[in-house]
């Protein structure tokens, strides 16, 4: 049984959208559906974001370099969505500065001021100021990096917490009535007249599911083109034409952590000799992030891990520019994940484009209920994205209401005038016994919903065991029971980054806490 609205529902009923894959994309779209009055399901075989969604550059960002390969409207676009987030979430959405020190032999300046001109006026960034020049011999930005660099150039994007915007959408998704279902694995789905019936497991109770709907939608990333084995479509598609072996390209990006390499509010971009840009990111206060490479992926998705190839690659491309070279003995901790990018005919990885293609196969009948695939896309625009989705569904779904996420603050995100430093002032008044650091971490995780996990506590052990980095046994109590944690990887290193900071014996100590709780529960 579940609820939508307060009201007990039957696992039976009929849902209007079945959504295959919990990462930014599924999530985007089953709450862009849910908020039109669709009844909605949406089933993710691992934890939410626990493939691609977690595994970015934590960037919400038009992509300077996309202008290289004349990507205008996907970079318009992009830009766009950067001052929709900041506005939406910004508890999760910040401003980041990029600092790009310049070597002539890679890209002369004035192509690299042509680029920035064209970033400044693709779209509208009222929360951004345009770049500038900057003299690295005078600039603080300029300290770490090599003294015989002397000019850079400055811009701003956004920096995100990638995992959490997924856990948010598919929250305010659940909030409109969504029935959000994780470890839960798609094994087949077909046609029966104007409904579709999906197979469902769900792994972790070993229980089978049927569920009927009228559309269905295969946002599953990686694993797009394997889900569509699953499906019994029986027809060729929208076009008519038989289906393409594959439509997706998947590529690799890896990225390492390593202790913090500079002071500053701000971001390294670096011109690699291969012309690719690694970014050095300020991560968890104390680390810097690197990344990424671009290494086409053949194999499981799930598997995908950094190579030492790639580690040597990045930090060889950090101590080309960093006056104290980066080894990768500094590596701290690192992550790999796998872009399903929409298949093109660009040789070099990077070059292939990070634009979305939405594939509707609407049966060989008037009556055939739809099937839509996602192919490609980029965390910045999920929301455009799912947008489009909604447009291609609309003609099956004629009573849907208009756009409406553009002005709806994601969970947590209704912050005050004063953002973020506002709300964790706000706190600290209210909660003067509990550790500022502590009030500071859940703001920035949770926003304003921070005061859920709050409520009733005046010290900090009234918040229970603390497990280390400011994690308490109420965080994850409520982690659990509101955003769908079960392991201690999703909470470690998914709705929290705390993972980062603890030692073996304490990661191990919030895996026994996790155990102890379900052994409790049976």
């Amino acid at each position: 049984m579940f609820t939508r609205q307060g009201v007990i529902l039957p696992e039976t009923e009929i849902y209007d959208l079945l959504v295959i894959g919990g990462g930014i994309n599924g999530a985007g779209i089953a709450r862009d559906a849910a908020g039109r009055g669709l009844t909605v399901a949406l089933c993710e075989m691992n934890d939410l974001a626990s493939a691609t969604s977690s595994a970015s550059s934590k960037l919400i960002h038009g992509g300077l370099r996309y202008l290289e390969y004349y990507q205008f409207r996907l970079v318009r676009e992009a830009l766009a969505e950067r001052e929709v987030l900041l506005h939406n979430a910004p508890h999760l959405v910040r401003p980041l500065k990029f600092v790009l020190p310049h070597v002539n032999t890679i890209r002369p300046a004035w192509l690299v001021r042509l680029g920035l001109f064209l970033y400044d006026h693709l779209g509208p960034h009222p929360s951004l100021p345009n770049s500038m020049t900057l003299n690295l011999q005078q600039d603080a930005a300029g300290r770490p990096v090599r003294g015989d660099l002397r000019k850079g150039f400055a811009y701003y994007d956004c920096w995100v917490d990638d995992a959490r915007l997924v856990v948010q959408n598919a929250k305010s998704a659940a909030n409109l009535g969504a029935r959000i279902m994780t470890h839960t694995k798609l094994t087949g789905a077909r046609r029966i007249g104007d409904r579709w019936q999906a197979d469902l497991v769900d792994q972790r109770a070993r229980k089978k599911l049927l569920i009927d709907a009228r559309a269905l939608v295969n946002a599953a990333g990686p694993w797009v083109e394997e889900v569509l084995t699953e499906i019994e479509t029986g027809s060729t598609g929208s076009t008519g034409k038989p289906r393409q072996e594959r439509r997706t390209i998947l590529v690799k990006g890896s990225h390492i952590v390593v202790p913090r390499l500079h002071d500053g509010d701000f971001a390294y971009i670096l011109q690699h000799t291969d012309r690719r840009v690694i970014f050095v990111i300020p991560y968890e206060d104390d680390y810097s992030l690197i990344g990424t490479t671009d290494v086409q992926f053949g194999g499981d998705p799930s598997t995908a891990k950094i190579s030492t190839a790639e580690i040597d690659y990045l930090c060889e491309a950090v101590s080309a520019y960093f006056a104290q070279p980066v080894t990768p003995a500094y590596v701290r901790w690192s992550f790999a994940g796998v872009r399903p990018l929409f298949g093109d005919d660009a040789d070099d990885p990077s070059a292939v484009t990070r634009d979305y293609l939405l594939e509707l196969d609407t049966g060989e009948s008037r009556t055939a209920p739809p099937l839509l695939s996602v192919f490609g896309g980029k965390i910045t625009t999920y929301r455009r994205l799912a947008e489009s989705a909604m447009a291609r569904l609309q003609p099956h779904f004629p009573d849907l209401i208009g756009d409406w996420t553009a002005s709806a603050p994601l969970p947590g995100g209704d912050l005050a005038a004063g953002g973020l430093d506002g709300l964790s002032n706000s706190l600290r008044g209210d909660y003067p016994e509990i550790s500022a650091a502590l009030l500071s971490g859940l703001a920035r995780r949770h926003g304003t919903l921070a005061r859920e996990i709050l409520a009733g506590a005046a010290t900090n052990r009234d918040l229970g065991r603390d497990f280390g980095a400011g994690l308490t046994e109420r965080e994850i109590n409520y982690l659990i029971a509101k955003e769908w944690a079960a392991t201690a990887d999703d909470i470690l290193w998914r709705r929290t980054k705390c993972g980062l900071h603890l030692d073996d014996g304490q990661r191990q100590a919030v895996a026994a806490h996790l155990a102890e709780r379900q052994s409790m529960a049976k």
